[in-house]
């Protein structure tokens, strides 16, 4: 979601659209049963899934809550699987200079990765079109389809029981679930309804990680992860825990501007059993996080498949906790006589129990917690979120320590705990 204030070109809008359809495949692709098998046919010249309206909020709404039920409508609406495009885009003026951009992707033709790709093709073309230039893309020297083609080809016989072996031996015995403690109890079948709580890191935690990184020779996803896992363990008193997380999967040169679905999930398998110091656990960590990326190519159902897990409807298999983090880099969207700033869309689910994702901007370092709404109720995550930035602060004025010696509790609890109820 994009909100756009200044004299927008609406016209030369949908027209970058259509140049950036142009040159990439995934946006002109549709999925069809042939004799029962998906395959992908990429249509030359399709309709443009671009939608127009005008803003018409209830009477007495205020204008920023309009902007967020609509931002999370959009995000809900699903697609139709078989037969159409699997993007859309929706333009709805607020105001005579002053729009709300929604594009909304399928996971199926797309990622994260992509989702920056197309936007900064999208201002390059509107630029050039508004200029009277022509739009500057390259032809691409590789297909999404051929990525494809060749995944299917290369992963199989020796190469796949290889790559198989690794993870067959890295999860072998792993605890299937963690033990969370929700304040409800499981139902039988998950439903993904979901919510947020967002919060930030000071910037002094976040300079001090990223100096505790270097000294210690991992990185900020790493020493993150190692916290994340510390909270979990002092949450549920497991040593075993085995946590999902994406990677971009983009080993080539030449997948890196393509739009397509390249990531992929591996489980990371941590002991953390013993009372480590945190130092310790850091390399622990690492050694997993290398060895997960050094066979990052195998799709996780098929690590599924391999492994065989006992399968049950009310949780996922292998990991029901995921962590995530992303790097945004100073390049910001920009638009001549446009202002462009970010609108939060909340999509109202969760894929797992637990998924901690955390963003490193130039200005800082910021999470949110999205959790299953049928185990936890939002205080308890605005606690734990309070408990991780405690944690934080802990690890970095004393990484020496061992993990039961961090403290949790904020200050607000401590007082309440320790002070008033001891009275």
């Amino acid at each position: 979601g994009l909100r756009l204030r200044g004299p927008l070109d609406v016209e030369a809008l949908a027209r970058s659209f259509e140049a950036v359809a142009m040159r990439h495949d995934q946006l002109r692709t549709r999925f069809l049963l042939v004799e029962g098998r998906p395959v992908q046919v990429t249509t030359e010249s399709p309709t443009l899934p671009f939608d127009r309206q005008v803003a018409d909020p209830a009477a007495g709404l205020p204008l920023d809550q309009y902007v967020a039920d609509l931002a999370a409508s959009e995000a809900r609406l699903p697609f139709a699987l078989e037969g159409s495009l699997l993007w859309r885009i929706k333009l709805v003026q607020l105001g005579e200079q002053d729009h709300l951009l929604f594009v909304t992707l399928h996971h199926a033709i797309a990622d994260g990765w992509s989702l920056n790709l197309l936007l900064a093709d999208m201002v390059s073309a509107y630029c050039a079109l508004r200029a009277g230039q022509p739009v500057p893309f390259p032809a691409p020297t590789v297909r999404y389809a051929d990525y494809a083609q060749w995944q299917r080809e290369w992963l199989t016989g020796d190469v796949l029981e290889h790559e198989l072996g690794y993870w067959k031996q890295a999860l072998a015995g792993a605890s299937p679930m963690v033990s969370l403690y929700a304040d409800h109890p499981r139902p039988t079948v998950q439903t993904f309804r979901g919510a947020r709580h967002n919060f930030t890191v000071p910037p002094d935690v976040t300079a001090a990680l990223q100096g505790l990184g270097r000294r210690q020779g991992v990185t900020l996803f790493m020493t993150l992860l190692a916290a994340f896992q510390v909270l979990l363990h002092r949450y549920s008193g497991d040593g075993d825990l085995s946590i999902g997380t994406p990677i971009a999967n983009r080993t080539t040169v030449e997948t890196e501007g393509l739009i397509g679905f390249f990531v992929n999930t591996l489980v990371l398998r941590t002991d953390v059993s013993g009372d480590p110091r945190f130092v310790d656990l850091l390399e622990r960590v690492r050694e997993t996080v290398l060895g997960a990326q050094s066979h990052q190519d195998v799709p996780f159902e098929q690590v599924v498949d391999a492994l065989k897990p006992e399968r049950d409807l009310s949780h996922a298999p292998l990991f029901q906790v995921m962590f995530a983090l992303q790097t945004l880099g100073r390049d910001m969207i920009e638009i001549p006589d446009l202002t462009i700033e970010p609108v939060e869309v909340d999509p109202g689910s969760a894929k797992f129990d637990l998924s901690l994702e955390m963003t490193l901007a130039p200005e800082g370092l910021t999470g949110f917690f999205e959790f299953n709404l049928d185990l936890f109720e939002p205080a308890t995550i605005e606690r734990m979120a309070g408990h991780f930035l405690t944690l934080l602060a802990g690890i970095v004025a004393e990484p020496q320590r061992t993990l039961a010696a961090f403290p949790l509790l904020t200050g607000a609890e401590r007082q309440q705990v320790v002070g008033v109820w001891n009275r």
